[in-house]
């Protein structure tokens, strides 16, 4: 007859059974074949900027065997890679990006996720995702090109509307600075400004607020709708159609807006 002893592990006030402990060591090494220091040689990351990603919900929890051991698979390391990608290349602060991905993973299945991913390296640079750090633009120069209220920009970039981060500039200080290709939503709401709609009458950054939360739903439900129906097609024809298709729908919002305004007018 075999008897079975449990000792436990006492940290402070909680206790875990040593048996637990070996229950949970049953871990894939195939599909889990990192260790945390794996990680942070493969990303180039200290182990404390991992475990904060991984506290914020930005990165998944490792398969653990113990109370300080855990494994963890190429999910992982993509979504670290990803998330400082992202920080980096885009200047999105961490609590934009992890809405981001909270939304892609409550609507993309594993295998939707592969697809897009196949996807995504098959679209042109004119809708593929950017590769590299973006050539950048001092917010101070802005400001004074522009002819905003530095509280605008520092409103815009709270919102997560505009990136931004800090880099040494040629002199050797540090200046904030957000990419090149954002400079355009600064300029648009500086035309704002200039036909009257003024901070005097209430007029704010957080106004065109509505239009990035309209467009971001709409993202939304297009790349989950994309997703569970191109995802019968091989990636390079899905690829092809969406390229085609991008200009049609950027053509149809414009005009339903314009059709919406004009027929809510109407019945005034």
């Amino acid at each position: 007859m075999r008897i079975a002893s449990v000792v436990c592990v006492y940290r402070g006030d909680r206790m875990m059974a040593v048996g637990q402990l070996h229950s949970a060591a049953k871990v894939d090494r195939g599909a889990y074949p990192y260790r945390m220091k794996d990680l942070c040689e493969k990303t180039g990351l200290p182990r404390q900027v991992v475990h904060f990603y991984i506290q914020q919900g930005l990165v998944p929890e490792g398969r653990k065997t113990g109370r300080n051991m855990a494994y963890y698979g190429d999910e992982h390391l993509e979504r670290i890679l990803l998330v400082r990608r992202l920080q980096h290349e885009r200047f999105l602060p961490l609590r934009a990006i992890k809405a981001m991905l909270d939304e892609q993973d409550e609507a993309f299945s594993p295998a939707q996720r592969a697809f897009v991913n196949e996807l995504k390296s098959r679209l042109s640079r004119t809708l593929g995702a950017r590769t590299a750090r973006p050539a950048t633009i001092s917010t101070v120069e802005l400001v004074e090109k522009f002819g905003v209220h530095a509280r605008d920009l520092d409103e815009m970039i709270e919102m997560g509307l505009v990136g931004a981060t800090e880099e040494k500039g040629a002199d050797g200080r540090v200046r904030r600075v957000i990419a090149r290709d954002d400079v355009w939503i600064l300029e648009t709401f500086a035309q704002f400004r200039a036909l009257g709609f003024s901070e005097d009458i209430g007029f704010g950054p957080k106004d065109i607020g509505i239009y990035a939360e309209a467009m971001s739903n709409l993202l939304g439900q297009e790349t989950k709708l994309l997703a569970e129906r191109l995802s019968r097609l091989s990636p390079e024809v899905a690829a092809k159609m969406i390229e085609q298709a991008a200009p049609i729908i950027h053509s149809f919002l414009a005009r339903y807006h314009d059709a919406l305004m004009k027929n809510y007018l109407a019945t005034l």
